[in-house]
């Protein structure tokens, strides 16, 4: 058998290590060429933003080439009007992790891009964006960026999850950790029942760190941080602010009413107590006697005025056209008050059998956890 000297051993096996790295070297070629053509969407075009609607912009270009023929993969930049992309506003890989040479966009996500692009609601502006082309460590920018003008819809792209209240000018006051929440009644929609007054009202989407702030200015919901009172006067408010368009109505709440359907009339008025809730106490209740038998219905009248100084009677009522007397195993959610059409004898709740001629504590609760009201037989 043929026997290597140590010396020669490594030096053969030193000309192997260099080889294999020579061939290494040349599988490894990272040469690429920059994207050199935007397909779509045209330079400078013009989009109105609606982001309900679903609608979508596609983002498209020409491929890049790499030199030993493999995959090249794709980001896009956004980037302010005048910035250089040091520091794009937002940046993603296009279609399938990257690999395709188009990024489809929704409204909504376009919308937020504009956000922190600087493009306040309701405006016009232009956003750049371009692409990157890499291939392992190597990356090269297009050889050009594109414009799009954008126009943003009145509402927020980004709508907090939740809301709350604070200020000296609100029952909660000015400490954060305080703050009221607001209850959110729809996707986008918050409300709230509360007593302003004069002083700081400010609204935040949460109690603790640095809130977004937003404040109201007459009909319009926006953000930052002025702290002025929405309301004119003091008083018992309804609160409706909606993200989707940037909508404030500020409703005053004027009075809540005992109706009793048999005398068709407010019989007695709940004084307001505080935080959303209204409250009668040791107020006698008898029901109306009727040729065939005796009558229990029972309503809510809110006196509302809106922005404009109108009045209205509104009914609330049950979810329920018809109702029976509840009873100690009647469920919390027969009690859940909503708005209702005016009617003497539909959607009313009946007082419990042992309210006949007694006194009884009667309150009504608009608060986040639930629209409700409590009836309590002294």
């Amino acid at each position: 058998m043929k026997k290597y000297s140590h010396p020669l051993l490594l030096l053969m096996l030193l000309i192997g290590l260099l080889t294999g790295c020579k061939k290494d070297d040349q599988e490894l070629d990272e040469t690429i060429t920059p994207v050199s053509n935007y397909i779509s969407p045209a330079d400078n075009s013009l989009v109105k933003l609606d982001p309900p609607s679903n609608a979508a912009v596609t983002f498209e270009w020409s491929q890049a080439r790499a030199a030993d023929g493999t995959l090249v993969l794709y980001e896009v930049l956004f980037d302010k009007e005048n910035g250089d992309f040091s520091a794009p506003v937002y940046s993603t890989v296009s279609g399938t992790n990257g690999l395709d040479t188009k990024l489809v966009l929704s409204h909504g996500d376009l919308n937020k891009i504009a956000n922190l692009a600087g493009i306040p609601a309701q405006a016009q502006g232009k956003m750049k964006w371009r692409v990157n082309a890499s291939k392992g460590i190597n990356v090269l920018p297009a050889s050009a960026a594109r414009t799009i003008q954008v126009e943003r819809p009145a509402g927020f792209s980004v709508i907090p999850g939740n809301l709350y209240l604070t200020g000296s000018g609100t029952e909660a006051g000015a400490t954060l950790g305080q703050a009221m929440p607001f209850k959110r009644v729809s996707a986008g929609v918050f409300e709230l029942y509360t007593k302003l007054s004069a002083g700081d009202v400010k609204i935040v989407d949460q109690t603790t760190g640095t809130p977004t702030s937003y404040y109201v200015s007459g009909n319009k919901l926006l953000q930052g941080n002025t702290t002025t009172s929405p309301a004119t006067t003091a008083g018992v408010y309804r609160m409706t602010l909606d993200f989707n368009n940037g909508s404030a109505i500020l409703t005053e709440i004027q009075s809540v009413g005992l109706w009793v359907s048999a005398q068709n009339k407010v019989t007695v008025t709940l004084p307001y107590v505080g935080k959303g809730v209204w409250k009668i106490e040791n107020t006698p209740i008898e029901f109306f006697q009727f040729s065939w038998g005796r009558d229990e219905r029972y309503k809510f009248i809110f006196s509302e005025k809106d922005m404009a100084g109108k009045v209205t009677a509104r009914q609330y009522g049950s979810t329920n056209t018809d109702n029976v007397p509840p009873t100690a195993t009647t469920a919390a959610a027969y009690f859940n008050i909503v708005p209702v059409a005016d009617d003497q004898w539909n959607n009313t709740f009946k007082f419990a059998a042992a309210a006949d001629r007694k006194s009884v504590d009667i309150t009504v609760m608009m608060q986040p956890a639930a629209y409700t009201h409590q009836v309590t037989v002294r």
